[in-house]
């Protein structure tokens, strides 16, 4: 499972040109699932982001959490984060899940991370046509890879 987080001032994602879903201040996650993913991803990846000390204490250091802080979440599957572009220019993404493995994931990863922060998360809708807006605060934007737990 990977994620990339950004931290945002504000995010929203149209779903099918017409649903809005948005934040205020908090976390961008862009979510990408493998077949080899399971629970056991899940909980070490939303520990890990629940954690995450990427937005700035009073002193200006990058020392507070998104609970710290208490900051919003929005959670757009991504499919692409899995692309591989090891032959010619087009990419390939059979090492993304397909929906019957990733939607479970998907909607388990949400519940968990709604479960440990206690906070706003929105999300998009998997498998649907959506435009994200992201303004990215920093620029901060970590990836994390649960399969790569350095």
């Amino acid at each position: 499972m990977k994620a990339v987080l950004q931290r945002v001032s504000k995010a929203s994602v149209t779903i099918d040109g017409s649903e809005t879903r948005s934040i205020a201040a908090g976390l961008m996650i862009l979510l990408g699932i493998s077949p080899e993913d399971s629970q056991e991803d899940i909980n070490w990846l939303t520990g890990k982001i629940a954690g995450m000390r990427i937005f700035k204490d009073d002193q200006d250091r990058m020392n507070l959490s998104v609970q710290d802080i208490k900051g919003e979440m929005l959670i757009v599957s991504q499919f692409t984060l899995f692309a591989s572009t090891k032959k010619g220019n087009r990419p390939s993404f059979s090492l993304s899940a397909p929906p019957e493995t990733a939607i479970p994931l998907y909607e388990s990863f949400i519940s968990e991370i709604r479960q440990k922060t206690g906070l706003t998360v929105r999300t998009g809708e998997f498998g649907a046509s959506m435009e994200v807006e992201i303004c990215n605060n920093g620029p901060v934007t970590i990836i994390i890879d649960s399969k790569n737990r350095e």
